[in-house]
């Protein structure tokens, strides 16, 4: 009864979607700390659900270290109408909004405290036309605070993917961001590792870069599912750094898009 009734108080608390849009999946993208990959997870899952014909969106939850637009190669602002606000697209079509899109330059830093940066949140979702979306992804900050809390809480969140690394913090890492979509009555679909390993252009042969993985062990202690591994590739870094992440090829995630095809 009590789980139940947390569920009722969440839908009350959620923000309305912009009245000139319909969305599908929302599907968030989480991680336990920073620097683990979460937004080139959400880039190359976005660009692979374009690539089978789903309208693709990303809500770029990150506000104070945005990197989506980098990422895809957007120079281009957000525009506006009558409606609200336009987001951007990608050269394949993906729409795209993030805080860097309405910054005078993206190197200006957003120095908000925690209120602010929810009501930036709720704003991306009531105020953007983000008109037909099949899926939308939330690139979300790393961590367990304020703007998670808002996401969980404002948004009518389908599941979570978390990511992250092969360093032996991962345990503690995981757990935390699985205990927060717990408490939160968040499905988690599972985990993606990222920079799993190296594999040798010549030989083909894999290399444990940051040791010997402990995300298995990890993600069966909390009954979850290792979705996939993604490589330490100097392809993938490059193709982020030049704003191609579009032309990037590779079946990585393909086990995570059939898990969010599965989806209810």
């Amino acid at each position: 009864m009590e789980r139940t009734e947390e569920r009722e108080a969440r839908k009350i608390m959620r923000v309305p979607l912009n009245a000139s849009s319909r969305v599908g999946k929302v599907i968030g993208v989480l991680s336990g700390k920073g620097g683990v990959g979460k937004s080139l997870v959400t880039a190359l899952l976005a660009t692979a659900l374009n690539r089978k014909g789903y309208a693709t969106a990303v809500l770029d939850a990150d506000i104070t270290g945005p990197s989506i637009p980098k990422i895809f190669g957007l120079t281009q602002k957000a525009a506006g109408n009558e409606e609200g606000l336009l987001p951007a697209e990608s050269r394949t079509g993906i729409k795209i909004m993030s805080i860097n899109l309405l910054l005078p330059n993206a190197t200006d830093p957003v120095i908000w405290r925690g209120p602010i940066l929810a009501g930036i949140i709720k704003q991306f979702w009531s105020d953007v036309v983000w008109g037909e979306v099949d899926y939308l992804l939330i690139d979300m900050p790393p961590g367990t605070g304020d703007v998670p809390l808002t996401v969980f809480q404002s948004l009518p969140v389908d599941g979570i993917v978390i990511v992250t690394s092969p360093q032996e913090l991962v345990s503690d890492i995981v757990t935390k961001a699985v205990k927060m979509a717990r408490l939160m009555d968040i499905h988690i679909l599972g985990l993606v590792e990222n920079m799993a390993y190296y594999q040798c252009p010549h030989c083909g042969e894999k290399a444990n870069i940051f040791g010997d993985s402990r995300v298995q062990a990890a993600a069966a202690g909390q009954g979850l599912d290792v979705l996939a591994r993604l490589p330490l590739d100097p392809e993938i870094a490059r193709a982020c750094d030049r704003g191609a992440i579009e032309d990037l090829q590779g079946s990585w995630l393909d086990a995570v898009i059939r898990r969010l095809e599965e989806t209810d």
